[in-house]
Formats: C-alpha cells, sequence, structure tokens
C-alpha cells in the first residue's frame, strides 16, 4: 500500500471516530439468520451504531435497519459488534459498519451534517 494510501485510510478512520454519535431508535438482529429484528435505543455515527439492552458477544456479525428522519426508505446495515459496555444505562453493544455501501454512508453523512448545522444556528439545538 503506498503511504499516500495508507494516509487517507487513516484520516478516514479518523473522520469516522471524530463524527457525532446521534441518539436514534434501530432494529438490530443477528446476521445471516431469519430471527425478528429487535427494536432498540441507541444511536449511529459515520463509523456504525451500537443500542442498548441485550447485546451479543464481541465479534458477532449483525443487521441493522435504520430509518433516518425524512429518507423514503429504511437502510439496511451490517456490522460487527467491537465492543459490550455495561454503563448506567446497562448493557451496550458498539458495533463498526461492515461493506457500508456507500450510497447508506451518505445518506448517514448528509443526515448527521443536517443536525450539526441546526445545532450551530443560533437558537438550534437543545
Amino acid at each position: 500500500m503506498s503511504e499516500q494510501s495508507k494516509d487517507t485510510n487513516q484520516r478516514l478512520e479518523q473522520d469516522r471516530r471524530e463524527s457525532p454519535r446521534v441518539a436514534m431508535r434501530l432494529r438490530v438482529r443477528r446476521a445471516d439468520t431469519s430471527d425478528n429484528f429487535e427494536s432498540r435505543e441507541g444511536n449511529i455515527s459515520l463509523g456504525g451504531f451500537a443500542w442498548f439492552g441485550a447485546a451479543l458477544p464481541v465479534g458477532s456479525k449483525v443487521e441493522a435497519r435504520i430509518q433516518l428522519p425524512g429518507a423514503p426508505e429504511e437502510l439496511q446495515v451490517r456490522g460487527e459488534v467491537l465492543n459490550v459496555g455495561y454503563g448506567s444505562r446497562g448493557t451496550s453493544a458498539h458495533v463498526r459498519f461492515l461493506d457500508l455501501p456507500m450510497e447508506a454512508e451518505l445518506s448517514i453523512a448528509r443526515y448527521l451534517d443536517e443536525l450539526e448545522l441546526q445545532e450551530s444556528k443560533p437558537g438550534g439545538g437543545a
């Protein structure tokens, strides 16, 4: 891999890590099963998503359906559980996206940008 490619990949990974996490309800299930999707409170960012409640073990592959406000269709994404946490809200699973389609990544990025713009306007945000 060339030095330029390494630099670009490192920048993209850092951008994803610095992406804000936005609270959102998601529907999740273990990947490659016919299990029903379970609705969970969680959050999304450019790099992945998390949910609160019953977590799957680290390394588990998962599928999620995410409905971005104003979007006509749900995003269907896949990920891998990287970490299981235990905090004030109980158990949480933290997932990184796997093979995120460009369209889905752009939709998430646009949504996060719109929220950031709204919060930066006078009188915007919480």
